[in-house]
């Protein structure tokens, strides 16, 4: 065997060890998390009849526990933060609500990420990193859109887009093109029954009559939320906080995501190239983060240990990477410090397959 598949083996087998979900854990960091934020939305609501500057240096901590929620979610989303199928479903669909994420149709797009991480062709993240070619077509103006669409700065606006808006934009359209299917089949084919038109309806909004169901269960129980907390107390105070508070989370996590794949030469391949040892290995990142940003992320830094085995809990990621450092030693470590240089790294080198940043793709046209 070589050195390289024994390697592969060894890793399979450390891995294995630890996809071994705890109920009495989940439970946990469930509690751990829900409590604080509904303790958190009192200080916030209560705060306001003090300082605005309260509310807001509260709303800047409701992120990180939202930030913590869309992490849980995403365990739930791979079946290994419970151990029960049915437990991952009840709680992912209420962290999804909680994050304003239709967890069940998020799920499907992030593990298609999984199947293919470290393969450009298929996946390149939530924000479509370009290839050198791609950039180079575009004109300075838009170029220079692309590049700050992509900086820290923008995250926020891209959480708004990402968590807010897309999910209940998305199935409004996409109800509506429903609606107008059904309607246009009942003019031109009267006869024809109601289930054979919603049959024949085809979106690149849901992949199946299950995952628009999951979409109008998530949007109906959250705009349900809105209105009542609306009531509670009052429209302006709740979107305020709740639109900083998620937008924040979803920026934090764009940029969690971006620089766990996007670093300085991470592994970007092509189909025909491909490798998944590789893609987890050289195409995911180790964020050495503190401790207590750790917590609130529920150590998804470990990102290496998450794509060779998805059915780790996040509870199990830090004690597999302990246990087994020798076999994790080529794992590219990004500090706190220097997450800011790796979001810089937005494009994709075809030839070279692998990611780098606008200063190295001049320096090369130089």
């Amino acid at each position: 065997m070589s050195s390289t598949c024994e390697l592969q083996q060894k890793m399979r087998i450390a891995v294995r060890c630890y996809a071994k979900p705890n109920n009495g854990t989940a439970l946990l960091q469930v509690l751990t998390t829900l409590v604080p934020l509904a303790l958190l939305w009192w200080a916030a609501v209560a705060g306001a009849r003090v300082s605005y500057w309260l509310t807001a240096g509260v709303t800047i901590l409701m992120a990180l526990f939202t930030l913590r929620v869309f992490a849980l979610m995403h365990d739930c989303g791979h079946g290994s933060l419970f151990r029960t199928q049915a437990l991952n479903r009840a709680f992912g669909f209420l962290f999804g609500v909680i994050s304003g994420m239709p967890q069940y149709v998020w799920s499907q797009h992030h593990n298609f990420h999984h199947t293919n991480n470290g393969n450009w062709d298929k996946y390149r993240g939530p924000l479509t990193t370009l290839s050198v070619a791609e950039y180079a077509a575009l004109s300075p103006g838009q170029q220079r859109m692309y590049r700050q669409i992509r900086t820290i700065g923008a995250a926020p606006v891209g959480g708004f887009i990402y968590l807010i808006f897309n999910p209940r934009f998305t199935w409004l359209k996409g109800s509506i093109e429903l609606l107008l299917h059904v309607l246009q089949g009942f003019v031109s084919r009267p006869f024809r029954g109601i289930g054979a038109s919603v049959a024949s309806f085809q979106t690149r909004y849901w992949q199946s009559r299950t995952e628009y169901w999951h979409m109008a269960f998530n949007n109906l129980a959250l705009i349900s939320i809105w209105v009542l907390m609306s009531f509670a107390c009052g429209p302006a105070l709740f979107f305020s906080v709740y639109i900083g508070s998620v937008s924040l989370a979803g920026g934090a996590g764009i940029v969690l995501f971006t620089v766990q794949h996007n670093f300085e030469h991470a592994y970007a391949s092509d189909t025909e190239r491909w490798d998944y040892y590789t893609g987890a290995i050289e195409g995911s990142s180790f964020l050495v983060l503190p401790r207590w940003l750790d917590w609130f992320t529920v150590d998804i830094a470990y990102h290496h240990i998450h794509h060779l085995s998805a059915s780790i809990p996040n509870y199990c990621l830090v004690k597999c990477h302990d246990d087994n450092r020798e076999l994790f030693a080529s794992v590219t470590r990004i500090k706190l410090s220097k997450v800011l240089e790796a979001s810089k790294c937005i494009l994709w080198d075809t030839r070279a397959q692998r990611i780098i940043s606008v200063a190295e793709y001049r320096s090369q046209q130089a």
